[in-house]
């Protein structure tokens, strides 16, 4: 970026900015060539409709925050919640086809494309909700997501805490609409992106099933017991006194499992607990990728969310915090056990701290696949599996390396192991083709609007 740049009291007047970030010269040539090209804004295109929600007690609704959007795919995870249960920012009620932007942060890109036909769809007042009224709906998901766009909207954000934009930012915004054939031939890829991504989730839905269903708990009730009786004896001994940690469930868990051959994962293979610790900034390249928990995701790494580590921080580490393939890496804190396996492209990356890293002996590789072990524990870490059993009360639930040396792994025929990996393998592909096809959209609009 160009560090110093001339501008005119008619460009200060018109923007109401007075901060050099605003008018340096890759925006300024990006909105001219807009111009150019006669874009038009947003408004002109699409709606904000505020639709806005209002929870009925009793009543359960669907619900979107941003922290629970796929910065790469656009995917969105949604919570149930009881409408007396609302959060103060659940506002916007949000149909098939409406697209979804956050306006905090938008340097992060959280946008989505609503697919679903459904009546109690509720997003965060984080988002702003386009309904596009005069071009495919899938068009302006891509545009808004192509990185150029991404800076501009950035370029709007106010300097505070929590940078940000209005949604009239938003519509103010130029599109580059092109020709009909143009915005065809993005929206194929649009569309097929999405069913390569709802394929991805049935088949790792699949595997989840299958594994459950051999362990014999695809049915398990999971209700909480509304009381219980501990002995002081066990609680001493087991250094815990949360209720949690002796709910009833748990033994009965225990109980099922307990018909197949288990081995303690310490005795599977070598675990390291806190990883490296930044002695230094992030850099945004030629640095080396840093493993946090928020990249586990669906048994593998998401580079979405990466950050990168510079020499200041990685020249005198030793070998043993750099990551081999079919490692697994497992989250020790917030949602405590979520795993991702390490493939060839991600050998020589770095596991943060509050991750662990396990790493299945050479000997247990003849009977255990790794990719069955990372979705056992991603799986048994759901909030009424066993790792929230182990989790440690705290502001946020964590867990320690002693811990999750006695987490137990049923030892299931090959032959199953190998079925159950192949689901999420091919699961991990289709995510993969899914990212593939909406970054051949991304690069068709930004090569004419850059």
């Amino acid at each position: 970026m160009i560090a110093a740049s001339i501008i005119q009291k008619s460009q200060i007047e018109g923007g109401l900015r007075l901060d050099a970030e605003y008018y340096q010269p890759e925006y300024l040539d990006l909105i001219k060539n807009l111009n150019n090209l006669g874009a038009v804004p947003i408004r002109d295109i699409a709606i904000n409709p505020k639709r806005k929600f209002k929870p009925q007690e009793g009543k359960t609704f669907q619900y979107i925050e941003i922290s629970e959007v796929d910065l790469s795919t656009g995917e969105y995870n949604k919570a149930e919640i009881l409408g007396e249960d609302a959060p103060d920012r659940a506002q916007w009620v949000v149909k098939q086809d409406d697209v979804v932007v956050s306006t905090v942060r938008p340097i992060r890109n959280a946008v989505s494309l609503i697919r679903e036909d459904i009546d109690n769809l509720v997003c965060s007042s984080g988002f702003a909700v386009l309904k596009s009224e005069k071009i495919e709906p899938e068009y302006l998901f891509a545009y808004l997501k192509s990185r150029p766009i991404v800076k501009l909207l950035d370029r709007k954000t106010t300097a505070t805490m929590y940078p940000s934009i209005t949604i009239d930012d938003l519509l103010n915004t130029k599109i580059y609409l092109g020709d009909e054939k143009f915005r065809e031939e993005i929206k194929n890829r649009i569309v097929e992106a999405q069913d390569e991504l709802a394929n991805s989730k049935s088949l790792y839905s699949q595997a989840e099933n299958l594994l459950l269903e051999e362990l014999g708990m695809k049915d398990f009730e999971i209700d909480d017991d509304l009381s219980c009786i501990v002995n002081l004896s066990e609680i001493k001994s087991v250094h815990r006194a949360d209720a949690e940690y002796f709910q009833p469930k748990y033994e009965r868990i225990n109980r099922i499992l307990g018909r197949f051959r288990q081995e303690k994962l310490e005795d599977l293979s070598s675990l390291i607990s806190y990883g490296t610790v930044p002695t230094s900034p992030y850099v945004e390249e030629n640095g080396v990728p840093y493993v946090k928990g928020e990249n586990l995701q669906n048994c593998f790494i998401d580079y979405s969310k990466l950050v990168y580590l510079g020499k200041e921080s990685t020249e005198k580490l030793p070998r043993k915090f750099y990551l081999k393939k079919n490692d697994i890496v497992i989250s020790q804190m917030g949602t405590v056990g979520r795993a991702g396996l390490v493939t060839e492209e991600e050998e020589g990356w770095l596991f943060a701290s509050f991750t662990i890293r396990a790493r299945l002996k050479e000997d247990v590789k003849s009977f255990l696949d790794p990719l069955f072990v990372t979705l056992y524990i991603q799986n048994i870490s759901r909030p009424y599996y066993l790792l929230r059993k182990i989790a440690q009360a705290s502001v946020r639930k964590n867990t320690d390396l002693p811990t999750i040396r006695e987490l137990k792994v049923p030892i299931l025929p090959k032959p199953t192991q190998q079925k159950i990996a192949d689901l999420v393998q091919k699961s991990h592909e289709a995510r993969s083709k899914t990212k593939q096809l909406l970054e051949q959209a991304k690069q068709k609009v930004e090569n004419l609007i850059k």
